[in-house]
């Protein structure tokens, strides 16, 4: 929930840069706090009545009233009346870009009054110190909840994301998605599932399913650095490559549950993240709920799926149009019946990128890239019920199924985040073209690469119109929207 703290306790910042070096400092302070106390307590040398504990700070942007009509074109929450927008906030060094850019998008638009204080929620010890148990006996791990707060499952939630904050009065209105304790939720979950600092992250993202799109994504972004044309490859375990060509470490005993690599390039180039989040709608829920804290500028799906057209060819690719939802995994939250539109800006990208790469004439281009309709299922083994969903893929002119893709845009579209869809036919199973191994191995040689350097191009193409302020479309915005996006 957002914060509905005194005004008085907040102080008037002059800039954006100004209220973001306060959240700095008073984040520091508070973690500071949370760490001596937590070295007491250690020692056994917390006193019974010691009950201070660190809270996260909060940023309040007030718009007046006089300014209630909104007509710039970007993608900012319409003003109603005079309104006080809020949030917690955590980590703001990790945010200071993202920060400052949606503060200054503010300023561009709005007379605002921006404030900066401490809230009065806490900072909960995990999120605080690493590992912070790691090193106590049994029964100081035991009585570590009378002394600190652990998260507060109730209020770590997507209510603001999926709309539940809509016309309340009583509370200010939220300035972001999320929540300082949603925030660290998620950073921590991104260590554990990708084996990566989220500082590492880059605002563009690329999902893959397969393994051998990370093998080329590594050779491509080794080549990248050693040209200088990068600044470092971050790969699972925090392992980087910089320009001497000297891994800082061996790589990673334990292979997380969805790998991300990171290509850092210099001046102001794209840099890219590719994230292998594997096979299915379940995981690819997961890692989306936890990059969207990040805010990307954009993420894409690329991967294989199975054709459904008989004419429709190995190694085709299909850029998806809608989506049918058969994952069922975020139906709870967003129902199936809520259509996903296209992003008019990552469907022209993604087509021209792939006539640049595979240098097909405009005039062939269909035959060999796909527009339609891709099904998202949850079954692996859906060809074994083929009867029972044969009439549902007719009716809804399907032209690929696959694991992920509709699970992902749907959570783009959540999360306002872009999203986009091109997918590389592997096999034909309704026309008796499944996937053998000599015939994949051929496939793969053939494809992964030009698959990925479309993917890559598409990014150098997103970046403009990220740069241009016209990527985040409105279309992914409703009404009563918190005004960071």
């Amino acid at each position: 929930m957002t914060i509905s703290s005194p005004r008085q306790s907040l102080a008037l910042c002059d800039s954006p840069a100004a209220a973001v070096a306060l959240l700095e400092k008073l984040y520091q302070e508070q973690i500071d706090l949370i760490t001596e106390r937590f070295a007491r307590y250690a020692k056994g040398d917390l006193s019974d009545g010691d009950r201070e504990q660190g809270v996260y700070p909060m940023i309040s942007v007030e718009i007046p009233a006089d300014q209630a009509t909104e007509t710039s074109n970007l993608a900012s929450g319409r003003i109603s009346d005079i309104n006080c927008y809020s949030t917690t906030i955590s980590q703001p060094k990790l945010y200071r870009r993202y920060l400052l850019d949606q503060l200054e998008r503010i300023n561009r638009i709005f007379t605002a009054k921006i404030h900066v204080g401490l809230s009065d929620t806490p900072i909960p010890l995990a999120f605080a110190i690493e590992n912070a148990a790691g090193g106590l006996d049994r029964d100081r791990k035991d009585a570590l909840p009378n002394h600190f707060h652990t998260p507060n499952l109730v209020k770590t939630n997507d209510e603001i994301v999926d709309g539940g904050q809509i016309f309340q009065d009583d509370v200010d209105s939220a300035l972001s998605l999320f929540t300082a304790e949603r925030v660290d939720y998620s950073l921590h979950r991104i260590r554990h599932y990708c084996a990566t600092d989220p500082e590492y992250f880059q605002p563009f993202i690329l999902f893959t399913n397969y393994q051998r799109y990370v093998d080329e994504f590594i050779e491509f972004g080794l080549e990248e650095v050693e040209s200088g044309k990068a600044e470092m490859l971050v790969e699972p375990g925090n392992r980087i490559t910089g320009a001497d060509g000297k891994p800082s470490c061996p790589p990673i005993a334990k292979p997380p549950q969805m790998p991300a690599y990171h290509l850092v390039r210099k001046d102001g180039s794209p840099g890219v993240t590719l994230v292998n989040m594997g096979v299915g709608p379940s995981n690819a829920k997961t890692i989306t709920d936890h990059l969207a804290v990040l805010r990307p500028h954009v993420w894409l799906m690329i991967g294989h799926c199975g054709a459904l057209r008989r004419t429709q060819r190995l190694g085709d690719y299909v850029l998806a149009h809608a989506y049918l939802r058969d994952d069922n995994v975020l139906d709870d939250v967003l129902p199936p019946s809520i259509p996903l539109p296209t992003i008019a800006e990552v469907q022209l990208a993604l087509t021209k990128a792939v006539q640049e790469e595979t240098g097909i004439d405009q005039s062939q281009l269909k035959q060999h890239l796909r527009t339609g309709t891709v099904v998202t299922t949850g079954d692996r083994n859906w060809e074994l019920r083929f009867e029972q969903i044969a009439k549902r893929l007719n009716q809804s002119r399907a032209i690929a199924i696959d694991m992920e893709s509709a699970t992902v845009a749907a959570n783009g579209y959540r999360y306002r985040v872009p999203y986009g869809t091109l997918l590389c036919a592997s096999d034909k199973p309704l026309h008796g073209e499944i996937k053998l191994p000599g015939m994949a191995d051929a496939f793969y040689q053939e494809r992964v690469g030009q698959h990925l350097a479309i993917g890559l191009r598409t990014i150098d193409l997103l970046a403009k119109e990220a740069d241009a302020g016209t990527l985040h479309s409105r279309k992914l915005r409703s009404f009563g929207e918190p005004l960071f996006r």
